[in-house]
C-alpha cells in the first residue's frame, strides 16, 4: 500500500500544475483582448477627430489704400443765357473753342430795345430843356423876391418846380442808363477764360431773357484745374481731412497717377448713404483728364493697430456673428469672434479678436464646435502679403 501513494501524488501535482497553467493562459488572454479593444477605441477616437490645416494670420499695411469712384468735374463751369430779348444775329464760338474772357460769344438782335433807347434819350434831352427853363425862373424870381415885388410863395413854388425837374432829369438818365446795360447785353461775352462744352443756338433764333424762361445758349468751363468728388464710407471718414493727398487714376490712361489734394468735405454724413462727401482738388495743365470723367481715388488709410490678414476661407458665420476657428492647447478648438474690415478676394482683414500668434484653422468644416478635439495636419503656407486693394463699393 505504501508503494501505491507516490504515483498518486505525482499525477496529483501534475494536474495541479496543467491547472495553473489553464488559468494562466485565460488570465493571459483576457489581459490582451482587453488591452487590444483599448488601443482599438484609442485609435477610434483619434481617426474620429477631424483633421485640419492651420494657418497663422499676417499682420496687414498700417497704411492701407482705399480706392473709392470718383466723379471729375471742371473747376468752373457755367451756362449762359441770354439777358435781353431778341434773335440772334450771329455766333463765333463753337463746342471746343477756347474763350479768353471778354470775348465775344454770339450777338443778338433786341430793334425794340434799340427804339427804348432812342426814346429814353430823347426824354432825357426834353428833361433837361425844362429843367433849365426852371433854372432861369428861379433866377429871376430871386432877384424879385428880394425887392418885394413878388410874393415869398411864388418863388418858393418856382424852386420846388425846379428840384422836380432835377428829379426828372436824374429819372431819364437813369432809364437810358438801363437801356444802354440792355443794348450791350446783345453782346453775349465769356464771363471767364475757358472752353465751350456746349452751343445750342443758332442764327435766327428767338431768345427769352433770363434762366427761367430762356434757353441756354452757351456752357463754358475751365479745365486747367479740375474738382473730383467722392462718397467716403463713414467708417473710414476721419482719414478724409483737408490737406490729404490723394492720387487719381482713370481708364483711358492706365498705369498712371495723377496727385490731388482734399479741398474740402461736407463735414456731415449723408443719412441715406452713410457716407462723407468729399472734394479733391486736382491741376491738369495738359487737360488729360476731361470733366465728367470717371475716375477711381486712391486714399491712403492710417490705422493705429495694424490689422490681420487671413484667408477668406477660414470665416465661419455664426448667428451670432462672423467667428475665426483656433486651436488652442495643442488640440482644441476655440472658436473666436472677430471684426471684419477689407475683403481682398482671398484674403480679408480682421480688425479685431485676432492675434498675430494664433493657429488659425483654414477651411474647417461647418460642424466644428467649440473644444472640440482635432487632428493637426502639416502646417501651411501663411497667408502672403496684403494684395492690391479692390475698390470700395
Amino acid at each position: 500500500m505504501t508503494d501505491e501513494h507516490p504515483p498518486r501524488s505525482r499525477a496529483r501535482t501534475l494536474l495541479l500544475v496543467v491547472a495553473a497553467l489553464a488559468v494562466l493562459l485565460a488570465v493571459l488572454g483576457v489581459a490582451s483582448r482587453v488591452k487590444a479593444r483599448a488601443a482599438l477605441r484609442e485609435k477610434t477616437l483619434a481617426a474620429a477627430a477631424p483633421m485640419v490645416t492651420v494657418v497663422h494670420p499676417v499682420e496687414g499695411d498700417p497704411g492701407s489704400e482705399l480706392v473709392l469712384p470718383g466723379n471729375v468735374e471742371a473747376f468752373t463751369d457755367a451756362p449762359i443765357y441770354a439777358r435781353t430779348n431778341g434773335y440772334v444775329k450771329a455766333w463765333y464760338a463753337d463746342i471746343g473753342t477756347v474763350v479768353a474772357k471778354g470775348q465775344k460769344l454770339a450777338e443778338i438782335e433786341s430793334p425794340e430795345v434799340d427804339q427804348e433807347l432812342h426814346q429814353g434819350r430823347a426824354q432825357v434831352q426834353t428833361a433837361l430843356a425844362n429843367e433849365e427853363l426852371a433854372r432861369v425862373t428861379v433866377d429871376r424870381l430871386s432877384k424879385l423876391v428880394d425887392t418885394q415885388a413878388i410874393a415869398r410863395q411864388e418863388y418858393d413854388n418856382a424852386v420846388s418846380a425846379y428840384a422836380a425837374r432835377q428829379a426828372e432829369t436824374a429819372s431819364a438818365k437813369a432809364n437810358v442808363g438801363r437801356l444802354e446795360q440792355l443794348v450791350g447785353f446783345e453782346q453775349i461775352v465769356a464771363p471767364f477764360a475757358g472752353t465751350i462744352t456746349a452751343r445750342r443756338t443758332d442764327v435766327g433764333q428767338l431768345v427769352d431773357s433770363g434762366s427761367t424762361a430762356g434757353r441756354e445758349l452757351f456752357r463754358i468751363a475751365t479745365s486747367g484745374k479740375l474738382r473730383v468728388y467722392i462718397e467716403v464710407p463713414q467708417v473710414d471718414s476721419t482719414a478724409a481731412t483737408i490737406g490729404v493727398p490723394v492720387d487719381l487714376t482713370v481708364s483711358e490712361r492706365p498705369g498712371k497717377r495723377y496727385p490731388g489734394t482734399i479741398a474740402r468735405t461736407a463735414n456731415a454724413i449723408d443719412p441715406a448713404t452713410r457716407t462723407l462727401r468729399v472734394e479733391v482738388d486736382l491741376d491738369n495743365p495738359n487737360n488729360e483728364i476731361l470733366p465728367g470723367a470717371y475716375a477711381q481715388v486712391h486714399l491712403k488709410l492710417k490705422d493705429s493697430i495694424p490689422a490681420m490678414l487671413v484667408p477668406v476661407s477660414a470665416l465661419l458665420f455664426r448667428a451670432e456673428g462672423p467667428r475665426i476657428a483656433t486651436v488652442v492647447e495643442g488640440n482644441k478648438v476655440a472658436l473666436m469672434p472677430i471684426t471684419l474690415g477689407v475683403d481682398f478676394g482671398t484674403q480679408i482683414e480682421v480688425t479685431s479678436g485676432l492675434g498675430p500668434d494664433a493657429a488659425v484653422i483654414d477651411s474647417p468644416p461647418d460642424s466644428i464646435l467649440d473644444g472640440q478635439e482635432v487632428r493637426i495636419a502639416a502646417a501651411a503656407p501663411s497667408p502672403a502679403a496684403k494684395p492690391a486693394p479692390s475698390p470700395a463699393h
